[in-house]
Formats: structure tokens, C-alpha cells, sequence
């Protein structure tokens, strides 16, 4: 069964300059459903929605050794501006592998208005997938 998600919208992968550093959008619409109760009448996206979207950004952009594997940890995070309806959110990320084998993905997020978020997810290689 797949993993349940708030987010209504898609993420959209990005061209990448090599698999170490990936790239990819998300726009928050005004009708995701997660807007109408964070702030009612002053709607902002909600922080763990910015670490929602980097999750799914990650996955869909994992390098090699890491696809297909599971969110181990959510290492940190720090919300630096706010998302409004109607922004475009670009995440950028970078991966590398930790001497015990996971895989750490540091994201950058933000809008046209400037920064949003910085998170740090570390993902566990699947059962049997070989380290690099």
C-alpha cells in the first residue's frame, strides 16, 4: 500500500548537473487541502508540508544507491521564510554517503521571494542493495 501524503500536487523533477545534486519544483496550488485550516483567512503552507516535498523531491531523484530506499531520518530542519498559494517551490539537494552506508539528502527550498527551508533527510539503502 503506498504511503498516505497531504499534498494534493505533483512533484516535478528538474534537469540535474550530475546524480550528487538534484533538482525539483513543487507549486502550492490554492486548492491543496492542507491550506484552509493553517491560518484561516492568512493561508501558509505548513512546514511539514516544505518536508513532505523534499521527501517526495528526494525519491524521485535519488542516485543509484539510494533508490528505493526507506526515510530513516529526518536529521534537521529550519523554516526561513514563509510559502504562500500560488508560490513556486524549488528544491535543490544534495546527495552523499555516510561511512555507515545511508544516504543524506541536504535540501535547499525556496520561493521567488527568497529562501524557505533547509532539511536534512538520511534514507537507509534497501534490503540487500549494495553500498558504493
Amino acid at each position: 500500500m503506498p504511503a498516505a501524503s497531504p499534498l494534493a500536487g505533483a512533484i516535478e523533477v528538474l534537469p540535474a548537473p550530475d546524480a550528487s545534486h538534484t533538482a525539483a519544483r513543487f507549486t502550492v496550488e490554492e486548492t491543496e487541502t492542507v491550506l484552509p485550516g493553517h491560518y484561516p483567512g492568512f493561508p501558509i503552507f505548513p512546514g511539514v508540508c516544505l518536508v513532505e516535498c523534499t521527501h517526495l523531491a528526494a525519491l524521485a531523484t535519488a542516485p543509484d544507491g539510494a533508490k528505493d530506499g526507506a526515510l530513516a531520518a529526518v536529521e534537521s530542519t529550519r523554516f526561513t521564510g514563509p510559502v504562500f498559494p500560488g508560490d513556486r517551490l524549488e528544491i535543490a539537494m544534495g546527495w552523499k554517503q555516510t561511512p555507515a552506508g545511508d544516504w543524506q539528502c541536504r535540501a535547499k527550498l525556496a520561493t521567488g521571494r527568497g529562501d524557505a527551508a533547509t532539511v536534512r533527510l538520511r534514507y537507509r539503502p534497501a534490503t540487500g542493495a549494495v553500498a558504493a
